[in-house]
């Protein structure tokens, strides 16, 4: 169900921070534990999971930067593999705003979910806001779903990131519709003199009287950059891996 809905919105800033220059790809790699508990009345359930994701930044074309992400995950439960991937084009408004869309694809049981949408991000001096408004398909199982969604990262130190969201989806799913509310926290520790970084994230989702929780680990490898750079060039956007949004991997 998560990967129907990639979250999004509009963000306010009030203060700049210049951008780190971009010489070359910026990125990271990383593999992440999840466990999902569903709390509907009467009946609980949960579930494990296992992924690995990656997203690369690069310079595209007239200042702009293409950013691609994907994620291949596995439920032990429900012995099923899913795949999901994003494809961004933004660029630079001055030293501190960025702006662009996106497009992506994600498992939906046996289905295709697609998203489209837009994203900025402001970037201040120890902080990142980001948000975006997205809509999602999924014919053959007809589902529809418009997203808003913002997230506030912040870096208590250069080396240590936390991060909340919040997001809004409007739900069509044929029969009826459905309002879905969902937030999170996060946090990622980069190891210090090393490539490497530590995460955890929880992620609620509440549809009606459906309640999905989610909590995850992760260990990551970075590469152009330290959590910060990720940020500036372009490799922490929407659904782009940890830095993304609600604190998920």
């Amino acid at each position: 169900m998560k990967s129907l809905f990639l979250a999004t919105a509009a963000v306010a800033a009030f203060a700049a921070a210049p951008a780190f220059a971009q010489s070359g790809p910026v990125g990271s790699v990383g593999v992440s534990y999840s466990n999902t508990g569903i709390d509907l009345g009467p009946v609980d359930a949960d579930s494990d999971s296992y992924a690995i994701d990656g997203v690369v930044a690069v310079d595209a074309f007239n200042g702009w930067t293409a950013t691609f992400a994907g994620q291949v995950a596995h439920n032990d439960d429900a012995n099923d593999t899913g795949v999901a991937g994003t494809a961004h084009l933004t660029r630079m408004a001055g030293s501190d705003l960025r702006f662009g869309g996106f497009v992506g694809a994600a498992d939906a049981g046996d289905e295709t979910a697609w998203t489209v949408g837009g994203e900025v991000q402001k970037y201040l001096a120890n902080a990142t806001l980001t948000g975006a408004v997205a809509w999602t398909t999924a014919d053959d199982i007809d589902v529809d779903a418009w997203t808003v969604a913002g997230d506030a990262a912040f870096y208590v130190m250069p080396n240590l990131r936390l991060n909340a969201g919040l997001s809004y989806s409007d739900v069509d799913a044929g029969a009826g519709s459905a309002d879905l509310w969902t937030y999170g926290v996060g946090a990622e520790y980069e190891i210090a003199n090393t490539p490497f970084s530590v995460a955890a994230g929880f992620n609620r989702g509440d549809v009606e009287d459906l309640t999905i929780d989610t909590w995850t680990i992760g260990l990551r490898y970075s590469f152009g950059g330290g959590l910060q750079a990720r940020d500036r060039a372009g490799a922490a956007l929407p659904g782009a891996g940890i830095a993304g949004l609600l604190g998920a991997l």
